[in-house]
């Protein structure tokens, strides 16, 4: 039955039966499911890397992806090289049809500080359409205690804003949980983390927390009210 005609009856089911297992196990369930036409985007966070870590064992060929921006730091795409060198997973970079001098010359300027959102737009939003199109589901690496859009996610469902499934198999596990497994496991990690950067995003919309932030997204768009790229947050469809 394809995905786009099951009913929330339906998800609500899978998601009852996926909701108390681990993340490789969701995983598997996903591998079982939909691959060849599973793919994953990932920015290089823990949570992605730690997927990449098991996907190595149970299908390294999963197509994964990253939006490179073009104003990525340089440590993140320096981790891409290491995930490659540890896993044998070649994660493809993908790009907006513009680089950022002619998006910069388009409009006059860079837009991330007065229309974040629109920068986010054209070189996130529309890229992930373009990288998604022709596959049946995607994994995401999403926390459901990140912010109060993650929170509303489910394990897998139907992601009406890009057309297929999403899957978050670590959508229950914590910071705590995410940084225990990094470092039982020896999973790569971006070194920024080490830095006071608890979440990467690209460089000019991301700054280290300061002392007392306890919101681990604290140094995500500082000073505006923008708390997503738009990727994980929900359409009023998906609610």
């Amino acid at each position: 039955m394809p995905a786009e005609t099951l009913t929330r009856a339906d998800w609500t089911e899978t998601n009852r039966r996926l909701k108390e297992a681990q993340p490789d196990e969701i995983l598997r369930w996903a591998v079982e499911t939909f691959y060849p036409k599973l793919t994953m985007a990932t920015a290089f966070g823990p949570e992605g890397c730690i997927i990449l870590h098991m996907l190595a064992e149970i299908e390294p060929k999963v197509r994964v992806f990253n939006l490179d921006t073009g104003y990525q730091f340089a440590e993140t795409l320096e981790l891409r090289t290491r995930i490659a060198e540890r896993y044998g997973i070649e994660v493809e970079l993908v790009r907006a049809d513009t680089t950022v001098a002619e998006y910069e010359a388009l409009h006059s300027g860079p837009l991330y500080v007065e229309r974040p959102d629109q920068c986010c737009f054209d070189r996130k939003i529309v890229p992930l359409r373009r990288a998604v199109n022709g596959y049946d589901a995607w994994i995401s690496s999403i926390r459901a205690d990140q912010s109060a859009h993650r929170a509303k996610a489910d394990v897998v469902g139907w992601d009406a804003k890009f057309g297929l499934v999403k899957i978050n198999p670590l959508l229950n596990w914590t910071y705590r949980d995410v940084w225990a497994y990094v470092v039982a496991n020896q999973v790569p990690y971006n070194p920024l983390h080490d830095q006071g950067y608890p979440s990467i995003g690209c460089w000019p919309c991301t700054r280290a927390v300061a002392p007392g932030e306890s919101d681990e997204r604290a140094g995500r768009w500082v000073g505006q009210a923008k708390t997503e790229c738009g990727l994980h947050s929900l359409d009023s469809s998906q609610l």
